[in-house]
């Protein structure tokens, strides 16, 4: 490969008894070797650009998806070999003398870029039959090995369960903080509707005095006295403040009741096509009570394309940067969200004018429970959080930092997810 371009030359790949497969980050086929093309019967060209599950609809299987997720995560190649079922991909054909069916197919998958930065895929594929048949250990070992292979599928369950239980924990804590500075915001336009009502009511028992007056009074001179006395004008001008002044806090509660809404997203657990303007707005009004004491906002919003994602857990991500960047800022700072898109992709910013990350801890900041806030104030599970979430999105993170100016943290989202990952989730 050269410039982002892949070249098929013989003094790359060709001739040998391993099946070479090229796929772009999406899975789908950009290049096969000869082997592959005897061995399956199937031309290149007709296999061009198309996805590999639907050339080889054998290899749609969750064990081959959770592989392309390891390695689209770690960034590491996997070598497999195929024991449950005898191959990945099916190839009847062979390049050797007397072609028969493989018993036991071995798999190497691994990452790559292009000249460009595009993510790639190479998958090989090779018949271990013979090997394998050759130093067949005996079953009471190879029926260990499996116990065993049992045994570490169970320990890795409960890791990703307690993973799972710690991130929820996360959420949980980043909601009671969250909770309390909705209940504040709402506390003040409810504190003075209440002493408005209260306001109002004295003026209704007046007003009321005044209406029952016209029955019982001699003459208007009477009435004119009992008004007067009341301070009926009085009344008339402070009713008409009262009552804007109570719409106005109702307004506001609504408009915070409405954000929350927009920010959580209850209803959605799925990817769905999102204007991510709403969702920052919405967010910034939620965390609005933890950054209004800290910084001034500025708002750099450019004109983007809806984008398909989870908007509930994007919205997370944006209050998890927001929150970090108010507690990076000592006394008062200024906090600047950007967004933005370049081709396929969108982008999210935060920066902030605080004390900045020190070089040498820079790559331990997703670190689970990794935190620079005295103990008591931290989880150290946000970051870690916000990156599992982009790791799910196929996303990722940029962060800028000079100790003592600031830091700028910067996700990327695609446009749209991967074709063969997305109809996984939707089912």
């Amino acid at each position: 490969m050269e410039g982002g371009k892949f070249y098929s030359s013989a003094a790359y790949s060709e001739p040998v008894d391993v099946g070479i497969i090229i796929l772009d980050s999406e899975l789908r086929i950009q290049y096969w070797n000869s082997f592959i093309t005897v061995a399956s019967q199937k031309a290149l060209i007709h296999a061009l650009n198309l996805p590999l599950v639907s050339v080889f609809p054998e290899a749609d299987t969750s064990h081959f998806h959770a592989l392309v997720s390891r390695v689209r995560s770690d960034g590491q190649h996997i070598y497999t070999q195929w024991r449950e079922t005898p191959y990945l991909i099916r190839l009847p054909g062979s390049t050797a003398p007397n072609p028969a069916p493989p018993v036991l197919q071995s798999t190497l998958l691994f990452p790559f870029t292009q000249g460009d930065g595009a993510l790639c895929f190479g998958l090989m594929l090779y018949d271990s039959t013979d090997f394998s048949q050759a130093h067949e250990p005996p079953s009471a070992t190879l029926e260990a090995l499996n116990t065993k292979q049992l045994e570490l599928d169970q320990i890795a369950d409960k890791l990703e369960k307690a993973h799972i239980q710690l991130l929820q924990s996360e959420r949980l804590a980043a909601i009671g903080q969250l909770a309390a500075g909705v209940a504040h915001e709402i506390n003040n336009p409810v504190g003075y509707v209440f002493s408005n009502l209260k306001t109002l009511a004295g003026y209704v028992e007046d007003l009321l005095c005044i209406i029952d007056a016209v029955d019982t009074v001699s003459n208007l001179d009477e009435l004119r006295k009992l008004k007067q006395s009341l301070e009926y004008d009085y009344i008339r001008n402070d009713v008409e403040a009262l009552i804007a002044e109570s719409e106005d806090g109702i307004d506001r509660v609504k408009k915070i009741i409405t954000a929350l809404k927009d920010f959580s997203h209850i209803e959605e657990d799925e990817f769905l096509w999102v204007d991510l303007h709403k969702g920052l707005e919405s967010t910034l009004n939620m965390v609005n009570n933890e950054l209004k004491y800290k910084a001034d906002i500025i708002r750099e919003f450019a004109e983007m394309p809806e984008v398909q994602c989870i908007a509930s857990q994007i919205n997370q991500v944006v209050m998890n940067l927001l929150i970090n960047a108010a507690h990076a800022i000592e006394q008062f700072g200024v906090i600047t969200l950007r967004c933005g898109h370049e081709g396929d992709w969108a982008w999210v910013e935060v920066q902030d004018t605080g004390k900045g990350i020190e070089p040498q801890i820079l790559s331990r900041i997703y670190d689970p429970f990794f935190t620079t806030k005295p103990v008591g104030q931290g989880t150290g599970l946000g970051l870690t959080l916000s990156y599992n979430i982009l790791q799910k999105h196929h996303g990722r993170f940029e962060v800028y930092s000079t100790p003592g100016k600031g830091s700028r943290f910067r996700f990327w989202l695609p446009l749209r997810q991967p074709e063969p990952y997305f109809s996984k989730v939707q089912a």
